[in-house]
């Protein structure tokens, strides 16, 4: 009778019902641009290598900037990852399914700030964090099996 009190209706189980299993929908955290957009995108074009133009039927642009990525990345390159995304983006950002990272902006001035600060990051070793390309003919991650990370 707990669940009666609480309002727990036996016959419709699902009523009212708040959960905190599996992810929460992911469109909900869409850029809103893409979300006002959905299904409307006219056509893309490549500007450069790793730059990306998208045009919706409103007539709105949409930039993206992808950049090459890591299967395995340690957290303080995924912050770094995110610290780019919140200073240019608006915190949006994708992974690809090869592993790439898609940085996302609204608006083309925003893209040379961005390819800046990305070209600007380079390991210890002097190889850069955020090589930027992987669209049209070029070369993008190789991805194979890896069992041993299961």
């Amino acid at each position: 009778m707990a669940f009666i009190s609480s309002g727990y209706n036996p016959d419709k189980p699902m009523e009212n019902r708040i959960s905190d299993i599996g992810p929460q929908k992911y469109d909900l955290f869409y850029p809103p641009i893409i979300a006002k957009n959905k299904g409307k995108w006219l056509y893309h074009e490549i500007i450069k290598p790793g730059v990306l133009v998208h045009v919706a039927e409103s007539g709105d642009e949409f930039y993206t900037v992808r950049v090459g990525g890591a299967r395995l990345m340690s957290v303080s390159h995924i912050r770094e990852i995110c610290e780019i995304a919140d200073k240019h983006c608006g915190g949006h950002l994708r992974f690809t399914t090869r592993n790439n990272i898609e940085f996302m902006v609204d608006d083309r001035p925003k893209v040379s700030p961005l390819i800046k600060d990305l070209a600007q990051g380079k390991f210890d070793g002097g190889s850069f964090k955020f090589p930027i390309g992987g669209t049209g003919a070029g070369v993008t991650n190789i991805i194979h099996t890896q069992g041993w990370i299961h």
